[in-house]
């Protein structure tokens, strides 16, 4: 990144390479302001993206000298050219892989797998709320979303059944809280959301699309339409929301 390319309004999506996070880059480098996005990922840039002199790929791992060393690279191109993140998309997200599918009963609870599913659903996004608190500390005000789901709701649990899931969903919207908390005294200007994107059309839902109901099965562009509209509504007030893709309150 130089001072020539980066103007002061900045998106930062991590997980870039998700169904959402890739809708919700193209629909924040098609604003009218110019808004910079800089994208965080395993993954090399789309070529469709690749080309786009708003977008900064950055390819990294997500353990946590990764995470501080992307942080660190940002709080300093931060001070250098004097730009402010103005929104925050955490994208990342496990609820099955080639190996295993979510739980429907207790026998199937597996130690390797309970572990991989929350490190991605919940450690991961707390490793960036940790190291991303200070790029985003100043005056300006900042919108933190971490993809989130109404199955980690504890009180809307009347199905049962997807435990490593449900549980690390839980698990991070309890920290979010916890962090909420904290932000209030001491980063005032970030507003931390748990987001519910609905039902979306990625390969994270494919196996369970069939029993989707009619209309509730989402596109990645309708659903980054509705977050985005969503956070221009949101008020920074030092609480954790925890919202549906329609801005409905979920339940705790």
């Amino acid at each position: 990144m130089t001072a020539s390319t980066v103007q002061k309004q900045h998106a930062l999506v991590i997980g870039a390479s998700s169904g959402i996070a890739l809708a919700l880059i193209e629909q924040l480098l098609s604003e009218e302001k110019g808004t910079q996005v800089i994208a965080v990922s395993r993954s090399s840039c789309p070529d469709n993206l690749a080309r786009n002199q708003r977008l900064h790929w950055l390819v990294s791992e997500y353990n946590e000298t990764a995470i501080d060393n992307v942080c660190q690279q940002l709080l300093e191109q931060g001070k250098i050219n004097e730009q402010y993140i103005d929104r925050v998309f955490i994208c990342n997200g496990l609820l099955h892989d080639d190996t295993f599918t979510p739980e429907k009963r207790v026998e199937e609870l597996n130690l390797e797998v309970m572990q991989q599913v929350f490190h991605t659903n919940t450690i991961i996004p707390a490793l960036w709320l940790k190291a991303l608190r200070p790029v985003l500390l100043g005056k300006s005000t900042c919108h933190m979303v971490f993809l989130s789901a109404r199955v980690g709701s504890i009180n809307d649990n009347n199905m049962g059944g997807w435990y490593s899931y449900r549980a690390s969903k839980a698990a991070l919207n309890m920290l979010l809280k916890t962090a909420a908390i904290e932000y209030a005294r001491r980063t005032k200007n970030v507003k931390l959301i748990a987001f519910h994107p609905g039902t979306t059309d990625t390969p994270l839902s494919k196996p369970f699309q069939k029993n989707v109901p009619d209309g509730k099965l989402f596109s990645p562009e309708f659903v980054a339409r509705q977050l985005l509209l969503i956070i221009a509504q949101t008020p920074v007030d030092g609480a954790l929301s925890y919202l549906d893709w329609d801005n409905q309150t979920i339940d705790w």
